[in-house]
């Protein structure tokens, strides 16, 4: 997958956690090439979920 594919995914999937969850910024869900865990896990800690809620909130449509 090259970089404007990641980077689409990433904008849908962005977009499914912040409907799902209206709390969430812009800013909670920056996410930085090699980070994904420390995001993942900054976001377990304001929601309350676990990482496995938070892939399959991303996953829905």
């Amino acid at each position: 997958m090259n970089k404007p594919e990641v980077t689409g995914n990433w904008n849908e999937q962005k977009g499914r956690l912040k409907q799902k969850f209206a709390t969430l910024t812009d800013d909670d869900l920056m996410f930085a090439e090699g980070k994904k865990d420390e995001m993942l896990g900054k976001l377990q800690q304001k929601l309350g979920k676990t990482k496995e809620e938070l892939h399959k909130a991303m996953m829905e449509q």
